[in-house]
């Protein structure tokens, strides 16, 4: 019976040097003829891996004289140790000079951003905005409220970096390591959340002062802390002591019985809610008077104008911002009692 297999002999021939379907390799130039191409193909995969360990050998390097650098720095200054009082200080001061001098370098932007805003057809465009301020008010007119801006984002930036820092530590703290490392995302986006709070009610008072002087023409005060002084000054604090005394009217025992630190609390609530009272009194005063001061045309009448400004925003144009002004006259008024 034949096998299904092949046979010794059949595979010899069909595989031997002298069958069709094998190669010539015998010869020397045949060798010459079939290294030089394939050198040629490789020619720029080789290029480009040399490339690739020279650029690996580079970055060594760098990273070697980066660590230099770092060790010499730190054996200058001394190595921060991880949530110290030495590292919060450091990641404030890193906030501040990432947000402080980022912010006042775009001022000329915010400027026409507030100022198109109020009044659309002010401007047609950024840079025609530009010009007629520069023509009116000078380079200087181009970077109103950069006082402010830098201020305000300066104590913003403080807040955002220094305060997460210290709110993660703390949280994590309070939740064990276990459950920190489980729930870290959670723990990262609380911490994150309590430290924007607080950098944006620091902020809050600067914003105001910053977007009052860019869209009244002149600017209502000359400089930042003069800005919160009128503020302040025409909000007034009436029914501060009314409402404190509400206060202790509710709770269980005289005001004299309690420490100093309920008190400070009571009088900073106070504060607070005379603060509300006062911002949501005079709201829609100080809006038709930014409106006023931003949008009246020449010669015309002041009864004329507010009637013309009530007709484009209506009524509920007169609370735009309330929330943002709630915010500012409640801390100001409770920091300053």
């Amino acid at each position: 019976m034949p096998s299904l297999f092949p046979t010794t002999g059949i595979l010899q021939d069909v595989f031997s040097t002298h069958s069709g379907f094998a190669h010539s390799t015998s010869s020397p130039s045949g060798n010459k003829s079939l290294s030089a191409p394939r050198k040629q193909r490789f020619l720029a995969w080789s290029a480009v891996e040399d490339m690739k360990i020279k650029a690996g050998a580079l970055s060594d390097e760098a990273q070697k004289e980066i660590s230099k650098a770092s060790a010499a720095s730190q054996a200058k200054t001394g190595q921060i140790e991880l949530y110290s009082a030495k590292y919060y200080a450091a990641c404030t001061f890193g906030g501040i000079l990432a947000c402080g001098p980022t912010h006042t370098a775009v001022t000329p932007l915010d400027l026409v951003k507030c100022r198109r805003q109020v009044d659309p057809k002010m401007y047609k465009g950024n840079f025609e905005a530009w010009g007629k301020i520069s023509r009116a008010e000078g380079v200087r007119g181009v970077f109103t409220g950069w006082a402010p801006t830098f201020f305000g984002y300066s104590a913003q930036g403080a807040f955002k970096y220094g305060g997460y820092e210290f709110f993660k530590k703390f949280y994590a703290d309070l939740a064990g390591e276990e459950a920190a490392y489980r729930y870290k995302t959670s723990l990262y986006l609380t911490a994150s959340a309590s430290a924007e709070l607080i950098a944006d009610v620091a902020l809050c008072p600067f914003e105001a002062v910053k977007v009052r002087m860019q869209t009244t023409i002149p600017p209502f005060a000359s400089s930042t802390f003069g800005g919160i002084s009128i503020i302040t000054g025409k909000e007034g604090t009436a029914g501060f002591e009314t409402i404190v005394e509400a206060i202790y009217g509710y709770m269980p025992r005289k005001k004299s019985e309690y420490g100093k630190g309920v008190q400070t609390g009571v009088s900073f609530a106070g504060g607070y809610l005379a603060g509300i009272l006062c911002a949501v009194v005079s709201h829609p005063a100080d809006v038709m008077v930014s409106k006023l001061n931003a949008n009246r045309q020449p010669g015309e009448a002041f009864g004329a104008a507010i009637g013309r400004i009530y007709k484009d925003i209506g009524f509920t144009g007169l609370w735009n911002g309330l929330i943002i002004r709630i915010f500012m006259i409640g801390t100001l008024t409770s920091l300053r009692k």
